[in-house]
């Protein structure tokens, strides 16, 4: 774990706290998975426009009959988990 110091403007810090303080989780991991997020979809948008360029090349039937081949999937969201080390103690 990396232990730093960053400077929030007051009044998004005074929001972080009481968001922490609703969930049960301490600032650390509030800050944790709101970065975690954040670079989820960082990947995801560039991931997206490596495959947007790729898509538009492709045959059109041949996509079709890609795309009515999948079986539909029904995705659930993953439990939260705490990220190791990181204890529900505010910091």
């Amino acid at each position: 774990m990396m232990k730093t110091a960053i400077f929030i403007p007051d009044p998004i810090f005074e929001e972080a706290e009481k968001l922490a303080q609703q969930r049960g989780i301490s600032r650390s991991q509030l800050y944790t998975e709101a970065l975690q997020k954040l670079l989820d979809e960082e990947v995801t948008a560039q991931l997206n426009r490596v495959y947007e360029g790729l898509a538009a090349q492709s045959d059109p039937v041949l996509a079709r009959m890609q795309t009515l081949s999948i079986e539909p999937e029904v995705w659930e969201e993953a439990p939260r988990r705490k990220p190791a080390g990181v204890s529900r103690a505010k910091r």
